[in-house]
């Protein structure tokens, strides 16, 4: 039997209040009917014995406590599933937005996705290509990993999630189709329009199934977005055995939604007036990314998040360092010398690369080689930081050297441009060319045999001969 319930007791904000219900449950949908027989949907958020809390997706403006009549459905909020959507742009609730109309579900999902057995886990391995050296050379992102970018506002994240959108590609003999599912949060409209645009234009569309929440939008479909995009990609990559790459842009926005959302709750505030529950929310969402035992497919995500005040210790950016294997951090000083992508390298890393890369994966030398740029980028900085209380010319012929690699490595290898895609080898050749710069014996972390292979100071002065 099917109950309806008319009238409300409060009206605060985004959120309605009834008493007298019963035999409701945490996170079910709800349907809430106006006098004027337009129908808005809501969610519960609260249970308390016989008071349950909702809130609406479109607010709350034009309720009436007195004849607005609630419909539960018994079950949470489910997304319609199909292959289709590859392709296609949905709202952040999940409702086609590009004119194409609905499409043909083959099955339904709960958006708050099921718990995955530790157990059934695999260990990720083997990478995805994203054609920009700092990452695949340095941070190399892993099938089945959570490797978000750390940004700050006014910084090229943007324009990194476009190309890598339109680069990132697996390893060729595999065999499986690989796609991306593109999610935005509170995004302005000509953010919105770049990111369709570009797809659009590269062609690669086809193959990326975007979520658009705009600034303008309501909060509750804002929390509602990385969900709906995540069990799209669980379905695609679990059940037609695909490779799914999960962009989230930009989590400080979801994290800022879900701050406003608990304040209008009356939840008591933790740090900066987050929810106390931030890390495990947080955790929910980023932990849907792996590889599963029986399954081809895989989730990995990269969630992109914008630090306020550039501030790496704000709650956003620490929590998201604490769940996922690493980080990519964009610097603003190098961004504002034209460097793009402005990748900061030393205190960037992936957790995971090591059991990606190699012989079999990549190439035998590329551990080594990442190895020796970490440690030779890191002496540029002790050798920048000297020069500038002693001056350049009072410097030693090696420390000299390595403020011409600083030089060298930041414009020819960050500094790439939005339109230059390198493979693998072209990426690991040039840093070994960069390496070749240096005095054979500064090469600690490299042994004989790779020197002998890869090391050649003439091919180094020839290729930056401009720089000399």
């Amino acid at each position: 039997m099917e109950l309806k319930y008319i009238g409300l007791d409060e009206i605060n904000g985004p959120l309605v209040a009834l008493q007298g219900v019963s035999g409701i449950g945490y996170d079910e949908m709800a349907e809430l009917r106006l006098s004027d027989g337009s129908k808005r949907l809501g969610r519960v958020v609260e249970v308390s014995e016989d008071r349950a809390v909702l809130q609406v997706f479109e607010g709350t403006k034009g309720l009436s406590l007195g004849n607005t009549t609630t419909r539960f459905e018994g079950k949470p909020m489910e997304l319609p599933l199909s292959k289709e959507m590859l392709g296609r742009i949905f709202s952040g609730a999940g409702k086609p937005i590009d004119g194409l109309g609905d499409i043909y579900p083959e099955k339904y999902a709960d958006i708050n996705g099921k718990p995955l057995n530790p157990v059934s886990r695999e260990y990720p391995r083997n990478y995805i290509n994203t054609g920009i050296s700092s990452i695949d050379a340095l941070m190399t992102l892993i099938r089945g990993q959570k490797l978000p970018i750390f940004s700050g506002s006014g910084l090229s994240h943007n324009k990194l999630a476009v190309q890598i959108v339109r680069q990132a590609k697996i390893a060729e003999e595999s065999g499986q189709d690989f796609a991306i599912v593109f999610g935005a949060m509170g995004v302005k409209n000509d953010v919105a329009d770049y990111f369709k645009r570009s797809f659009e234009e590269t062609g690669s569309l086809q193959r990326v199934v975007m979520f658009m929440n705009m600034s303008n939008d309501p909060i509750i479909e804002r929390i509602l977005t990385p969900r709906c995009a995540l069990t799209c990609a669980e379905y695609l990559a679990f059940e037609h055995d695909m490779h799914i790459l999960v962009i989230l842009t930009d989590m400080t926005a979801y994290a800022e939604a879900l701050r406003e959302f608990s304040s209008s709750k009356g939840e008591i505030p933790a740090r900066k007036g987050y929810p106390g529950y931030l890390y495990s929310d947080l955790a929910s969402l980023y932990e849907r990314a792996g590889v599963v035992k029986g399954s081809k497919g895989s989730v990995t995500q990269i969630p992109i998040l914008t630090m306020p005040n550039d501030d790496i210790t704000h709650p956003v950016p620490d929590l998201t360092g604490y769940i996922t294997e690493g980080q990519i951090v964009l610097d603003r000083n190098l961004d504002q010398t034209g460097v793009y992508p402005a990748v900061s390298v030393l205190p960037s890393l992936s957790r995971l690369m090591k059991d990606g890369i190699g012989e079999g994966y990549t190439r035998e030398d590329h551990q080594m080689c990442a190895n020796q740029l970490f440690a030779a980028y890191a002496k540029v900085s002790d050798a920048r930081s000297l020069a500038s209380v002693i001056g350049e010319e009072e410097l030693s012929a090696a420390d000299k050297s390595y403020l011409r690699f600083g030089r060298l490595f930041e414009k020819h290898f960050i500094d790439q441009g939005f339109e230059v895609n390198r493979t693998i080898e072209q990426t690991l050749d040039l840093g070994w060319q960069l390496l070749s710069t240096l005095p054979k014996s500064e090469l600690d972390r490299v042994d004989d045999e790779h020197i002998g292979k890869f090391y050649d100071p003439e091919d180094a002065k020839i290729r930056f001969s401009i720089d000399s």
